[in-house]
């Protein structure tokens, strides 16, 4: 049970747990001297961005935004609401490609990854960072332990649990799911595993390496209510199908 839950489970309301668990956090990074790192990839999301940004709590050290050189307004957009932040031109392509620059870039020790079509949302921030001050490597995230997310189509809904019990016989797992773009990891355990590919699959291989080389990963469930505005760059049929044979791919992978 993570902190909030737990504070919840005393009487707390979620914002009040959200605020002492912050706080908690706040004083576990003096502690420590820990830097944390928000890493989003974006790609024409100038619609969504202004949903995230401004609930980037202040545990955050570093906002750094990967950009895939987009064609709308939204670098100038990161730039009016969080003049602070890095902003890096990706220098390939695929979000994988993005990712793995980010991290490479980002000067924190822990490095929590955000969805820009603001998917995911910054105030869970602390629960996903909890797992990593109590020993985990990697803390990824479930939109799907308590069913199906209001705006998720039920193809894609099938797909993802195709994904998990596919993850979950193979490897021994207890996943509810593998596909969130919430997580959070101390960047020598990313930088530790060798990741091959540029697309959004390179997040399943992560995660099924990161099992493999017998890393702590605890999962984080956190509230889905899908994209907020446009449409999914990603054809939805098409990538699940390429991640299920990357986590088949990889249990054979020596």
């Amino acid at each position: 049970m993570n902190e909030i839950t737990a504070m919840q489970g005393q009487g707390y309301s979620r914002a009040e747990s959200r605020d002492l668990a912050e706080d908690a956090l706040l004083k576990a990074k003096a502690e420590r001297e820990l830097r944390i790192t928000v890493l989003i990839c974006t790609l024409n999301e100038e619609e969504n961005i202004p949903h995230v940004l401004p609930k980037i709590p202040a545990c955050v050290d570093e906002v750094l935004v990967v950009d895939g050189r987009s064609s709308d307004s939204t670098v100038a957009v990161v730039r009016s609401l969080r003049p602070e932040a890095r902003i890096l031109c990706q220098p390939g392509r695929g979000k994988g490609d993005a990712l793995k620059y980010g991290v490479e870039q980002a000067s924190g020790h822990i490095i929590v990854t955000l969805d820009a079509d603001g998917e995911t949302d910054p105030q869970d921030i602390p629960k996903f960072i909890e797992p990593l001050l109590q020993g985990c490597d990697f803390a990824k995230g479930s939109r799907l332990a308590k069913g199906r997310p209001l705006r998720m189509p039920r193809y894609r809904w099938l797909g993802n649990k195709i994904l998990v019990l596919t993850c979950n016989l193979l490897y021994g797992t207890r996943y509810t799911d593998i596909c969130s773009g919430y997580s959070a990891f101390w960047k020598r355990a990313f930088l530790d595993i060798e990741l091959t590919y540029d697309n959004c699959e390179m997040e399943q291989q992560l995660l099924v390496r990161a099992k493999k080389a017998g890393m702590k990963i605890a999962e984080v469930v956190h509230p889905s209510d899908g994209r907020i505005a446009g449409t999914s760059k990603v054809n939805g049929i098409r990538q699940g199908f390429v991640d299920w044979l990357v986590v088949v791919k990889e249990r054979f992978h020596a």
